[in-house]
């Protein structure tokens, strides 16, 4: 492995592998992919404007606005903690360790990923009703997000060169000290990916009837024909983002590590000495995340009597739409991630850095207020997608961006720059040498990004509800329906079909090939 490290200025302008002139065949679509992303920002200034800097004044020094700003920091924090904890260890266990069944809990492990966080939500409230408030939004946005730090710690630590650890162990440094200081980039990717989640949440903190900027946006838009304290205070919820995504680029900092082909052997197993304590903790995070809805669902199907009034044609209807527009959107989505990662990964400078953090922008917004900003847009300058199907591709694509230029980006980084400069020493141009040899070597990383994608756009809700075409319903939007009215047992089959449907990606996510160890 090659470790890649700048500390302030480079004598020369850059760091080894970085670049700072991005080529035009990058740059103009990254730059689409920023605009698409900065969109639903452009709504929410448009509808703060309208109101005028005395309304925007008044809404911000409100003693509520404070306070949702404490509720939703707070949650995201603990939250992100709370999760890196958990997939941190997880990963630990499951790829370093001679931890019993750790195949089994590496798949477990991902699963979560397929449960969506309304659903868990409620499973947890039906059974334990005193659990509602900070401390079951916390209980369940941590069962359902701790996946965002597992996946790529776990791949992170499958791919280290255990030579480098010999080395420093030798020096007299600490283990723990040499694999967090490499583990770093991919924990603090995953734990941007759960607190911008943790902030744009809304049905699992409904349903725990714990009050932070999405719930109050969502009721202003209801309760309201004047939108613009719900504007203002998306727009506190976007700079609060900023603020995130540049504390974790520093967190970050400018080090990078890239692998030179081939790791040449594997890690030394770790033999654990508190292996039942071990065993106590993977199983009860998988009995909590996945076997308790399961449970929950399970009980619904076979004991409630509204489930009866189930339609296999219209199961299949919503089935087949909830296909069609994820695996769209993934599409969409994974084409304009490319880009921005590898600009995010190869590139420093100004440029880099705004189409990066563009990119970001609108995965904190809730989706009731994407949605919103795309019918507007749609509205009034392309009415030929209202209440289509495309429009809500592209919800998809503003929301889940993050989620793919996360994994392009570490899938670039982890590709050798220098079999670029060898193609370029050879005659190749530097969009040939992308072509010819990063993506190919990415290509990996890129299509779990997209499997993220798909597997996150078949569970969301708000968008969806408000941009589907009229007649077309989707597992979410059903589920949602049913739930609604207190349909509990009718909503048991839709629940149980995206799960499995989702548990999919979720499997393909969290497989790996058997080591030689393990064999």
């Amino acid at each position: 492995m090659i470790a890649t490290r700048s500390k302030g200025r480079p004598a020369r302008g850059t760091a080894p592998g970085t670049l700072r002139r991005v080529p035009p065949a990058l740059l103009v679509p990254a730059a689409v992919a920023a605009l698409l992303a900065l969109a639903p920002i452009g709504y929410l200034v448009v509808r703060a404007g309208e109101g005028g800097l005395e309304t925007v004044l008044r809404v911000l020094s409100r003693p509520r606005t404070l306070e949702l700003t404490v509720r939703s920091l707070g949650l995201a924090a603990v939250v992100t903690a709370l999760c890196t904890v958990v997939g941190v260890s997880l990963a630990w266990l499951v790829v370093r360790t001679d931890l019993p069944g750790r195949r089994l809990f590496g798949v477990l492990a991902a699963l979560p990923l397929a449960v969506p966080s309304y659903v868990a939500a409620y499973t947890w409230v039906a059974a334990l009703p005193r659990v509602a408030g900070f401390g079951g939004a916390v209980l369940v946005l941590t069962l359902c997000c701790y996946p965002y730090v597992y996946l790529p710690v776990a791949a992170a630590l499958g791919r280290m060169d255990p030579a480098m650890e010999e080395v420093a162990l030798s020096l007299g440094r600490s283990r723990f000290s040499v694999v967090w200081r490499r583990l770093r980039p991919a924990a603090a990717a995953g734990g941007l990916l759960v607190a911008l989640y943790v902030l744009g949440e809304f049905g699992a903190v409904s349903i725990m009837r714990f009050d932070v900027f999405t719930t109050q946006i969502y009721t202003s838009y209801r309760a309201s024909f004047d939108r613009t304290p719900a504007a203002v205070l998306g727009l506190l919820l976007v700079l609060i983002t900023l603020v995130i995504v540049a504390a974790e680029a520093r967190t970050r900092g400018r080090a990078a590590y890239a692998f030179r082909g081939a790791v040449a052997r594997r890690p030394a197993v770790v033999r654990l000495r508190l292996k039942p304590l071990a065993l106590a903790w993977a199983g009860g995070i998988a009995a909590l995340a996945v076997g308790f809805p399961l449970v929950s669902i399970g009980y619904w199907l076979v004991a409630g009597a509204s489930a009866a009034r189930l339609r296999p044609g219209e199961l299949g209807e919503a089935v087949a739409a909830t296909l069609a527009v994820s695996a769209a959107g993934a599409v969409l989505t994974t084409a304009l991630a490319v880009p921005v990662g590898i600009i995010a990964a190869r590139y420093r400078g100004r440029t880099a850095t705004v189409l990066e953090q563009s990119a970001y922008a609108g995965h904190a917004l809730p989706g009731i207020v994407v949605a919103l900003s795309l019918v507007f847009l749609a509205v009034r300058y392309a009415e030929p997608l209202y209440q289509e199907a495309p429009l809500v591709v592209i919800a998809y694509a503003v929301l889940f961006l993050p989620a793919a230029v996360g994994a392009v980006r570490a899938a670039v980084l982890q590709s050798p720059p220098v079999l670029e400069e060898v193609a370029r020493s050879l005659g190749r141009t530097p969009m040939q040498a992308v072509r010819e040899v990063t993506l190919p070597l990415a290509f990996p990383g890129v299509l779990a990004g997209a499997a993220l994608v798909f597997l996150t756009a078949m569970k969301e809700l708000p968008a969806t509800l408000l941009l589907r075409p009229t007649g077309m319903e989707t597992l979410a939007t059903r589920l949602w329906t049913e739930t609604g009215s207190a349909s509990y047992a009718a909503a048991a089959p839709y629940a149980a079909l995206l799960m499995l449907l989702a548990a999919i990606p979720g499997f393909l996510l969290g497989h790996r090939p058997a080591t030689r160890d393990e064999a």
